[in-house]
């Protein structure tokens, strides 16, 4: 079994390319909906792990995957999604 150094916790948009977490929580501050929505696409729930794929040239938006399948955010609506990082 692969052993896992868990190092921080970080949001989203701070992981760099290949980076991976583990989704630990959403902000409270963030938009409703948009929560709503990734959490009904059962992907976006506690425990999933998360993986830093690409960042467009300017740096939005940023490509995730996760559960097998690939998704774009925003950089502000990566903000709103804290994961603990792991190696």
């Amino acid at each position: 079994m692969e052993e896992k150094n868990i190092n921080s916790i970080k949001t989203l948009n701070q992981l760099k390319n290949g980076e991976r977490g583990t989704i630990v929580s959403f902000s409270d501050r963030g938009d409703v909906e948009l929560k709503r929505h990734l959490l009904g696409m059962g992907g976006f729930v506690k425990g999933s792990e998360i993986t830093l794929e690409k960042v467009a040239p300017l740096g939005d938006p940023i490509k995730f995957r996760l559960k097998g399948y690939s998704i774009c955010l925003r950089k502000n609506e990566a903000e709103n999604i804290k994961v603990q990082v792991v190696n």
